[in-house]
């Protein structure tokens, strides 16, 4: 199956689910977006990281570093290799010199020890089209529902009950607004209103 490389290009307060964070990651060359909800302390993890700041004391993260390379152990690539029930699941690929072992992972996790080791972060195409949000110049393609837990579905019918009442006109008008301010979470509770009025 072929790889598509993914850079992470935000991240932000979720606007649907208290506490927790909207990770986006772009399609290297590409213009699709795939939004993964991920905790406070793992945003935390990635923001520091960007950021370069240096903590009082190391992280969970940054002790893993440490323990890798103490080691010889280099990790070679991210890769978000699955989605089921709503769950992104993710596996680090490590090397010793020697022989490569596949490592399974929280895709969170996964993502703030790419950050650390700056390897590269890579999904596989069936992925994107399933839970992506693509921008092609002024037109939008619409992609399947991004999948939920079960614990997101009341606050995301709270956060999509005001989009019923609106024209499928002023729902593209607040799609096109929320693509441009890069409010991807948004953007999809838009996309799965106009999806939904589409299949009825």
């Amino acid at each position: 199956m072929k790889k598509i490389e993914l850079d992470i290009v935000g991240l932000s307060y979720s606007q649907t689910q208290s506490g927790a964070y909207a990770l986006v990651l772009g399609e290297v060359n590409g213009r699709r977006r795939l939004p993964i909800i991920i905790g406070s302390f793992e945003a935390q993890a990635i923001a520091i990281e960007i950021e370069k700041m240096t903590p009082s004391r190391p992280l969970t993260h940054d002790l893993f570093k440490s323990f890798g390379q103490a080691f010889n152990i280099n990790i070679q690539e991210i890769i978000i290799y699955n989605l089921v029930d709503g769950i992104f699941y993710a596996k680090l690929v490590c090397f010793d010199g020697k022989k490569t072992v596949e490592i399974d992972a929280r895709t969170s996790d996964a993502i703030a020890v790419s950050v650390r080791f700056d390897c590269p972060i890579y999904t596989y195409e069936f992925i994107l089209s399933t839970a992506g949000i693509v921008i092609e110049g002024n037109d939008f393609v619409y992609l399947e529902n991004i999948n939920e837990t079960p614990e997101d579905k009341t606050a995301t019918h709270s956060a999509t009950g005001s989009y019923t009442t609106l024209s499928e006109e002023e729902l593209k008008i607040k799609l096109q607004d929320a693509l441009a301010e890069e409010a991807y979470e948004k953007a999809a509770k838009i996309r799965d209103e106009l999806n939904k009025r589409k299949a009825s």
